[in-house]
């Protein structure tokens, strides 16, 4: 059988969702999944909607079921649904009632595999409950801690099972192609296709690369530890505050950057006394390129670092400084186009004493850094991410950096911030 593309509306309001459908739909989407979050928030009325929308194409409905298979079911399938997903960790009486309901309102079962542990044996446990699809789904937690793509067991459940299988989580135009090979049947895309600024040509390029045909598409995309620096390159401060659930921002430190800068990097720690600003020249030398170094001074007054400084640390491949004090040489180190932060700036350094040390963990602006943690500056603000939860961080701001793009394409078409996430109807019940 020819593989299909099924576009997933993971979002909560229906109006947004049948306009992004209908643009996938006419890029080549071949079905239409009302996802778990848009159920939860506009119950079976989605998938009636979606139904009367778009009558010759299968409908989805992405329940998610854990209990009461039978009911659910039986909502759904009368409200126009043709597959209604439950759970492959619900157990076997739910999925059987599932399937047995199913057959008596005319609709499909899908069992989801989200956290199932052996997905092999489950898969093959349920395919004898009569159920006519598995999907092997890698949660959105999951694609946001970098773990890889379950290609190979994709491949074991192929080989297992009769039925189609089904795969969704972070697939991308670049992925695709991996999962048609490895024989999946139903292609489940969401943000790859919805958080676009162009979701035809999104769906279309999808389609493309379930034939095999190089597109070039990076959105959805995520990032492991070894492409952090990619990744925090393409997000703001903001997405990044958005993410991190304010998490991790830096007070009262002022940007002294040329407009547009964006300054990415890890931490190498320095501590330091007023105007003593011997260590901070010492780390340059230790600096690995890429490197920031992040000064504390605990805000004393007297300057630490300059313009002489600012050039060393740009010879050396230094991406930035950041100061719990002061700096000095603002003109010259704008034109060198070196990013620095500080608290303030003033015209009088100190002597080269050598108090302090290089690599302990410091506060900065409220904020503990230690040495390999990530920082990140624009003209916005900074942010420290821990080292230990950057890749998480980093493809979770990129997701908001990728909402917003969205959204920003609906604005551009002629509607508000307000009427597209549709802020009077979600306003807390009076």
């Amino acid at each position: 059988m020819e593989p299909v593309l099924q576009v997933a509306l993971d979002m909560m309001q229906l109006k947004r969702s049948i306009g992004i459908a209908a643009e996938a739909v006419e890029g080549g989407a071949d079905w239409v999944e009302v996802g778990t979050p848009l159920i939860k928030s506009e119950g079976a009325e989605a998938v009636r909607t979606v139904k009367k929308a778009f009558p010759g194409h299968k409908i989805i409905a992405d329940t998610k079921t854990m209990d009461t298979g039978a009911f659910e079911v039986e909502i759904m399938a009368k409200a126009g649904a043709d597959i209604v997903t439950v759970l492959g960790l619900a157990d076997d009486a739910t999925i059987s009632e599932a399937v047995l309901c199913g057959r008596k309102y005319g609709a499909e079962i899908m069992v989801d595999m989200i956290n199932v542990p052996d997905k092999v044996a489950r898969a093959k446990q349920i395919e004898k409950l009569g159920v006519a699809y598995i999907c092997l789904h890698m949660g959105i937690d999951s694609q946001m801690r970098g773990e890889d793509a379950p290609v190979e067991i994709l491949r074991k459940i192929v080989a297992e099972v009769s039925v189609p299988v089904a795969v969704a989580g972070g697939i991308t135009s670049e992925t695709v192609k991996d999962y048609v090979e490895a024989g999946a049947y139903d292609i489940i895309v969401g943000g790859g296709i919805t958080k676009t600024d162009d979701i035809r040509k999104a769906a279309a390029d999808i389609k493309k690369a379930m034939k095999g045909l190089k597109v070039d598409q990076t959105i959805a995309k995520k990032y492991t530890e070894d492409d952090l620096f990619e990744a925090f390159s393409k997000v703001s401060t903001c997405n990044i505050s958005d993410a991190f659930h304010k998490q991790g921002v830096i007070f009262g430190l002022h940007p002294y950057i040329k407009h547009g800068t964006r300054m990415v990097g890890r931490a190498l720690t320095v501590q330091t006394c007023n105007g003593d600003w011997a260590k901070p020249v010492e780390a340059i030398d230790l600096a690995k390129p890429g490197d920031i170094i992040v000064i504390d001074v605990g805000g004393a007054p007297i300057a630490v670092w300059g313009e002489l400084a600012s050039n060393s640390a740009m010879n050396n491949g230094v991406k930035g400084v950041v100061i719990e004090g002061a700096i000095r040489d603002i003109d010259d180190i704008i034109d060198l186009g070196f990013p620095a932060f500080a608290r303030n700036a003033v015209p009088c350094a100190g002597e080269a004493k050598g108090y302090g040390g290089i690599g302990m963990e410091i506060i900065i602006g409220g904020q503990r850094v230690r040495t390999g943690d990530w920082i990140v500056g624009d003209e916005s603000g900074l942010i420290v991410v821990p080292k230990e939860e950057a890749v998480e961080v980093a493809n979770r701001a990129l997701d908001v950096h990728e909402h917003e793009t969205r959204t920003r394409a609906e604005i551009r078409k002629g509607s508000t911030l307000s009427k597209v996430n549709e802020l009077a109807k979600w306003e807390p019940v009076k």
